[in-house]
Parts: C-alpha cells; structure tokens; sequence
C-alpha cells in the first residue's frame, strides 16, 4: 500500500507543477490539461493551502509500484488496460473536498478506490475516453469502536478484516455481520449492500449504517442529517461512487455470543453431493435465523467438491439438535463441529487457520494476485436435480472454478424490498457467485476462461429469476451493460442493468441522483445515470 512504498513521493502543493510537465503515454488521455492550472486549484482549495498532498505520477517508478499495489484483479494488469492520469493519496477530508473541486472543475473522472476489490476494476481503471485519477484512500483506515453504544466509526479506506479485528479488541461479544473476505474494502462493500454469513440474523451490511460522512458532487462533507434520507438510503445499497466519496461509515454492531460453533463438510459426487444440494434448497432459508449453512463448488487437485460450510451463533450440542432435525441428510457429527469464538470464526471461513495469529486479519493483501470473472443469479424457486447434475459437470470440466452459494431467510425476509437499494429480500432462496480464476497472464487462457463462466450462465439461464434476471452489485459484471464511452450515463441504456441489480429501486436511484449529482460528475461504466 501506499505507506509501504519507499519512493512515495510526497510533493508540496506549490511545488508539484514542476513535475507534472512530462507524463508518459500510458496514462489516459492527456491532451489540453493544464496541470499547473489544477495543482494552484487543490492548493487554493485546502484548509492548509501549504499542506502536503500525496502525488503519484505516470513518469516516476513510484507511480507504477502504487498502481500494481492497487490493482487486485490482473485481469486488469495488462499494458493495454488504461492507466490513471494521476494517483492519490490524500491524508486528511480537506483534500479529498479539493479533489472532487477541482477534478470537476478541470474535468478529471474520479474513481475512489477503498480495498480494490471490484469485479471490473472499475475503482483503479476505467474503459471510457475520459481522463481520470485515483484516489486511493489507503490513509483512511480508522477504526473506532464505541463499546457502550455499540457503535463503530469506520474509515472508507479500512478493510471488513481491520474492522472485524478492532472490535474483537474491544469485546468478544460485539460483531459486525459483513462478508467472509478480510482484505476487502469496507467502502464499496457496504455501498454495494454487504452480504456475509450473519445477514439470516442481522441482515447485510448496509442494513447495519446509521450515519455517513460522505464528500458530494460539489466538494461538501454531509452525514445523514444534512444529507437527507434520499441520499442515505442511496449510498446504503445503491453502489456509493454515482453519488460521491464516503469517508466514514459509523456501524451498528451487533450482538454474538462468547463461542460460536463452525463446521466444513466436503461431499464428492460419488458421495452424493448433487442430492445433498438439491435437498438443502428446501433447507437452508427456513433454518433458525442464527445458523447459516453456504455451499461452495470448486475442484481440489482435479477432484470436485461441494463444500458446506456453517456459522452457527450457539453451541455444538444446539447445533448437532437443529441439523440433525432438519437436515440429517448431511450427517453432521460432533467431531466435524468446532466452538470457536466470533472473530477467529471470520479467519475460519477465509481458509486462515483456525488458531494462527489474529492480526493476519489485518493483512490488506494475504493470498497472491490473480485473474479472474465473477457473474451472480438469485434464485426463486428450487432448480431440479438434473439441472444442478448439469451446473455439477460444468464445473467438473472447468479449470478453477468456483460457484459460492447462499441461502436467504430470516431477517432477510423481514426487510422491504425497498428498505436499502438492494431489492433481494422476501421470495429469495439463495444467490448464486459464479467464478473462474487463472493464473497465466496471456489473452487466450483469459479468453477461455471468460468463455467458461459465460457457458455456464447460460446454462442456468432457465432455473434462476426472471423479469429481470436479478444480479448482485458487489458481483459487478460488465456483461450486463455499460455507460457510454464518453462518460455519458443515459437512463435508457442504464435501466437494462440497473434493474438487474436494483429492481424497482432503479428508478428512486435515478431521482436522488438527479437531484444531488445532475451534471453526472461521479460517472463510471456502470454508475446510475441522471435525467438531466
């Protein structure tokens, strides 16, 4: 990250003209930008107009060290991927509030990168003609935990591992229910909606925000009161970057107990892990709202894996009673189950062993890189067992495949569909991550793989919802359609995705930002469009 570079360059406001003459060709298009003309704006636009402003730029090899540390996907690593005019890093909200002045002003694209997890890379690249920067908030990791109002201020740039670590810190019985990967950001997880494997008790992550800090399209700081609820409930589900730059959330914690009870379950085909599937379709979203039970597909060492997995906030003894009622089929055991407390539970379901050191949590980049395509369904009525016989051979045939699924119920059901922009709620069974990886960086195992996961959503095309064929936000998928070229954001082309991932919220997004962002500043290939 941008601390752990040794040539950051740090350049005084009223000096960094110099260095911005020369840029090289790899960034986005630079012609008729007058930097000196914005360097003097972000100076006159600083509390401290004599403040330092971390700078990254194109000619400098400390440009390519903090723009290959931002980029998590490789898929998006190539010479040909567009590169950022510029890369910062600002360290505190004054800057941030310049930035968005004068990137509008000079008519910079902006995109805020918190853990640079998106799907598309769409928060350190962009494929529109537009000349942008990023703004890498890796200087906004503050985690601030509140024991006696159980409540948490968190920074847009920390990571769902980093908070999970720093309230464990404070109590063994206060969580956060977010998703099972520790090194991803909090800033796009939560405006994406924010599922994990507490959402059957607590629901998601954006149904746990109470207040925001967010910098809008006119370089002001608003939380909610100033805010409005409008924009709120937009930046709570509704994908953030359309409407802004979060700079804090503060969070709703929540209650676990002391030890919680985990098991991993592995079942092949010929130990009939197809019927297990098709048997907890019926199971899983009625089971008791502190239990969650996820199926992972995936191969290990050629051989395919159904894999369930489980978070129960209880003990073995309870847990072995509700599985054995309602599932025996899976023939749960006592062995299998293991009591653990809460925060060591979010490294068991990373693959981080059970009993290593706690503060692997705090880890921004714990697993190598690699390439890969995620797509997402949401499914509505239970798929017939040959279908999941046909979706289990598909990824028998697939090199690093990986389907994640998982169900729904208890609170998910008691929460409107239009409570947060995320829809997905009541009638929903389960959803459904398709993924493949790959590890060699050439254009024709990238082109095999894309082929790989597009088959394979087809294929389910007939088994999953319908009008629209819903899909996750947080699972961005580019397949589903894009912005114009130009930056340009129309409601017509924007509707055909955007009811896939907002149903009939689509259009009240459309409305907040009409209202709070009409000139489309905050633009990207999948951002919600204004009408003006």
């Amino acid at each position: 990250m941008a601390h752990s570079i040794s040539s950051t360059i740090i350049i005084s406001l009223v000096h960094m003209f110099v260095l911005f003459t020369v840029l090289v060709s790899s960034a986005s298009n630079t012609s008729n930008i007058n930097y000196q003309a914005f360097i003097n704006c972000l100076s006159n636009n600083s509390v401290d107009h004599n403040s330092q402003y971390p700078v990254y730029l194109p000619n400098t090899t400390s440009y390519n060290s903090i723009l290959n540390n931002t980029i998590e996907n490789l898929r998006f690593s190539s010479p040909e991927t567009p590169k950022p005019n510029l890369i910062v890093t600002p360290v505190n909200e004054s800057q941030v509030q310049a930035l968005v002045i004068c990137s509008k002003k000079y008519h910079f694209q902006i995109r805020t990168r918190s853990g640079g997890q998106d799907f598309e890379g769409l928060s350190y690249t962009s494929q529109q003609s537009l000349p942008f920067i990023v703004l890498n908030l890796v200087n906004f990791q503050g985690v601030d935990v509140d024991v006696a109002n159980e409540t948490a201020w968190v920074q847009g740039g920390a990571t769902l591992g980093q908070v999970y670590y720093k309230i464990a810190e404070k109590s063994p019985t206060l969580g956060f229910p977010a998703g099972l990967c520790p090194p991803v950001g909090v800033g796009g997880h939560i405006s994406g909606g924010g599922w994990g494997n507490m959402m059957r008790k607590y629901g998601l992550a954006a149904d746990n925000v109470v207040d925001v800090r967010m910098v809008n399209a006119k370089g002001q700081i608003l939380d909610r009161k100033s805010m409005g609820e409008d924009l709120f409930w937009a930046v709570n589900g509704g994908g953030a970057a359309s409407f802004g730059i979060v700079l804090s959330w503060k969070l709703k914690l929540v209650h676990v107990p002391a030890n919680v009870t985990v098991f991993a379950i592995p079942k092949t085909w010929q130990q009939g892990a197809v019927s297990l599937i098709h048997k907890w379709q019926f199971v899983a979203d009625k089971l008791p709202d502190d239990l969650m039970v996820l199926v992972a597909l995936s191969k290990s060492n050629g051989t395919t894996l159904a894999l369930f997995q489980a978070l129960y906030l209880g003990g073995k003894e309870q847990l072995l009673q509700i599985m054995n009622s309602s599932f025996p089929e899976l023939g749960l055991k006592a062995q299998d189950c293991i009591e653990t407390t809460w925060i060591r539970s979010t490294m068991f379901f990373f693959g981080l062993p059970l009993n290593g050191p706690l503060n692997i949590l705090l880890d921004r980049n714990p697993r190598p890189k690699i390439s890969s395509k995620t797509k997402s369904d949401f499914v509505k009525e239970p798929i017939p067992e040959v279908a999941l016989r046909g979706m289990w051979r598909r990824v028998s045939l697939a090199d690093n495949p990986l389907i994640l699924i998982a169900p729904y119920g208890g609170k998910m059901d008691e929460i409107s569909e239009t409570g947060t922009p995320f829809p997905h709620r009541n009638g929903t069974l389960y959803h459904i991550c398709y993924e493949v990886d790959w590890f060699i960086p050439r254009p024709d195992v990238a082109t095999k793989q894309l082929q790989v996961v597009r088959r394979l959503y087809r294929y389910m095309t007939p088994y999953v919802s319908k009008s629209p064929r819903e899909a996750y936000l947080n699972y961005r998928d580019l397949d589903l359609g894009r912005n114009r070229i130009d930056g340009t954001a129309t409601y017509q082309r924007a509707k055909y995705w955007g009811l896939k991932y907002f149903n009939k919220n689509f259009d009240r997004l459309v409305n907040v930002k009409t209202k709070v962002d009409p000139d489309n500043f905050f633009t990207n290939e999948q951002s919600i469009p204004s009408l003006k």
